[in-house]
């Protein structure tokens, strides 16, 4: 299969790889932080149901990819939001100008698992939240840590736990997450969908993204689920 040449991490070239494997393996492997469970929470559904969470931190393939693996998640899509349908394209918002984030938009049943329970996964093993408009070798504001709230709820939630996390010092810098009101989820291009699964061997994903499997799959065996 031929893999589509993406201009912000698959133009890097056999020359730039060895460099780019001995900066940021440290980074990309580093190990995820343990978090406590979040105080205020939604509890469980008492029926099943579709409910959709939004989440943005760093390239949207490892966060979907992530998200795909845990236990109650339907449906998770790669793409943009922030900004607006004329520059929801992969080359608008790689430029850093467009307003977008590369997010993923989570399909969940809360029957079976909570927002809270999303927000520690996406907090713990999906992303680093201290790091500013930028997520290992990506750097720019559309890969920025930010929590798109889909209802009030969902924003009070977001943010206690933002404090929570912060009160605890479980990081070892303040986390710059900011938390924002949905105003439209426009899915990437065809290409970047289940982009992990369909490159599995790709170096960008071996580096930083295959690493946050193993990681969700020691830290959450409860929640994990797939190969």
């Amino acid at each position: 299969m031929t893999i589509p040449l993406l201009p912000a991490r698959s133009l890097l070239g056999a020359a730039l790889l060895a460099g780019l494997m001995a900066c940021n393996a440290g980074i990309a492997s580093s190990k995820p932080v343990a978090l406590p469970n979040p105080k205020a929470d939604m509890p469980l559904a008492s029926a099943p149901t579709d409910q959709v969470a939004v989440f943005a931190g760093g390239c949207f393939w490892g966060i979907e990819a992530v998200f795909e693996h845990v236990k109650g998640v339907k449906q998770s899509v790669s793409g943009y939001a922030g900004g607006d349908e004329r520059t929801a394209n992969y080359d608008a918002v790689s430029s850093g100008m467009s307003r977008h984030a590369e997010a993923v938009r989570v399909v969940y049943d809360p029957a079976k698992i909570t927002y809270g329970q999303l927000l520690k996964v996406y907090f713990s093993v999906a992303h680093d939240p201290t790091q500013l408009n930028r997520q290992s070798p990506d750097v720019g504001p559309q890969y920025r840590s930010e929590i798109f709230t889909t209802s009030p709820m969902q924003k009070q939630v977001a943010q206690a736990y933002i404090a929570q996390l912060g009160a605890a010092r479980k990081f070892h810098a303040p986390i710059v997450t900011k938390v924002s009101a949905l105003k439209k989820f426009y899915p990437a291009e065809t290409h970047h969908q289940d982009y992990l699964r369909k490159h599995p061997n790709q170096p960008y994903i071996v580096i930083n993204d295959a690493p946050k499997l193993v990681h969700l799959k020691r830290m959450f065996p409860a929640l994990y689920t797939g190969g």
